[in-house]
């Protein structure tokens, strides 16, 4: 009899993998509204779980095939005390009463909406679609919970498969030349006394009994060295190997913004948005992300998070500031042949009109040598100095893309634009 054994084991008890992408793919639009809408209430680092999707009960809902009785029947319904043979029944008053009826919800959510859960591989798959990394060159380093195993000597345990020929042979000869030597050098003494009795004259009694117990001691040490073992278990030999940690990889992400007056909250707001997105990219790449925040008006300064979008400054904008700290930490901090570097710049344009040459020099010579992917994103809809120097950058084929967004809508199809794979749709 021919069986066939599934392994479901990936799918989870009473889960099916299958219905789950199907739901998924049938739905994706609903998803992929509610993955946007989470962003608004997370921080950057706060986007590394699931979300709960509510799709309508409406929506759910499949054409089905039903067969009718069809024709004309007379039935008799058991327990009827108030009706005859051809009265006339009333519909009832008041129609069904669902959960979902005579209640109405303010915000968007029936009570017979179904809820779904989207796991965090799940959130993170619907909300960078179409996204690849854009030159991908992963650096190894020495951090990691990963292991390799390293051939380290030999040891007298192991399979028959690491068993080190020449080794073994190399200690079973080492083991009879050490077990025997102190018996052949007795026999040699012995053969060399054997020789000399034989000369003597052999019909005197104690000369002939000297011979026989000369050679019956020499057949006895013939015998045990020829009992020492050729291979012995003790001189097995097998190739060592031991667990050590091999490289892995890592990246750092700078979040550059100004701060100063120009800079209100709705433009953070855009800011914001934009760095989740990257820092939700990121994760999908590699293992460790160190995430850097420098704010800055005329001054630069390495903040946390909190004070990065929500303190306030006034006075004017110099935006080379944020980059020569930002040199500085690659610098200090973040060697370019150990991590793989990734910048985001976010500002309204404004620039003190006389740093903005500078600001397109210190990345083209210093900063983009060092990145693998750097991002400008504007703010505002009028163009600047600022955004006028870095068009040169982008047209000199660096890896660096700029892009406007005015509006919230505008963020998702900007980073789209920026990090989209070549020949998707957008």
């Amino acid at each position: 009899m021919l069986q066939q054994i599934i392994d479901r084991r990936l799918s989870g008890k009473n889960k099916s993998i299958g219905n789950r992408e199907r739901f998924l793919r049938r739905h994706k639009e609903q998803i992929r509204e509610a993955v946007r809408r989470a962003v608004d209430g997370r921080g950057i680092r706060d986007m590394e779980r699931g979300e709960d999707v509510h799709i309508p009960k409406k929506d759910l809902s499949e054409p089905v095939f039903g067969h009718g009785e069809g024709g004309v029947r007379e039935v008799v319904r058991p327990g009827n005390t108030e009706h005859v043979k051809g009265d006339r029944v009333p519909k009832p008053k008041g129609g069904g009463q669902g959960q979902g009826g005579g209640k109405a919800s303010d915000s968007g959510e029936g009570e017979d909406d179904f809820v779904f859960h989207l796991s965090k591989e799940e959130f993170m798959q619907v909300f960078f679609e179409d996204l690849a990394l854009p030159n991908l060159a992963r650096t190894t380093l020495a951090d990691t919970p990963e292991y390799k195993t390293h051939r380290a000597g030999y040891t007298s345990d192991g399979t028959p498969t690491n068993l080190h020929v020449v080794r073994s042979m190399r200690g079973a000869l080492g083991r009879r030349i050490a077990l025997g030597m102190g018996k052949r050098r007795e026999l040699h003494e012995l053969e060399e006394r054997l020789e000399l009795l034989k000369r003597e004259d052999a019909s005197k009694p104690d000369v002939k009994a000297l011979i026989a117990e000369t050679e019956a001691r020499i057949a006895l040490l013939k015998e045990r060295i020829a009992r020492i073992p050729f291979l012995d278990p003790i001189d097995l030999r097998f190739r060592s190997r031991v667990r050590v940690p091999v490289p892995t990889t890592r990246a750092v992400m700078f979040c550059l913004m100004d701060v100063s007056g120009s800079m209100d909250e709705s433009r953070k707001d855009l800011a914001k948005r934009f760095f989740i997105l990257l820092y939700l990219f990121l994760t999908r790449h590699y293992e460790k992300i160190d995430v850097v925040f420098i704010r800055h008006h005329t001054q630069a300064q390495e903040v946390d998070e909190q004070n990065f979008f929500h303190a306030t400054e006034t006075g004017g904008t110099v935006v080379s500031s944020a980059l020569v700290l930002m040199e500085q930490i690659i610098r200090e901090r973040y060697s370019p042949t150990e991590w793989n570097i990734y910048g985001a710049q976010a500002s309204d344009g404004d620039n003190w009109h006389h740093d903005s040459g500078r600001c397109r020099e210190l990345l083209a010579e210093k900063i983009l040598p060092l990145c693998r992917y750097f991002a400008y994103v504007q703010v505002a809809e009028q163009e600047q100095n600022l955004w006028e120097e870095y068009c040169k950058l982008a047209d000199e084929g660096y890896p660096f893309a700029m892009r406007k967004a005015v509006e919230v809508a505008q963020i998702y199809p900007v980073f789209r634009d920026l990090f989209k794979k070549e020949g998707a749709s957008t």
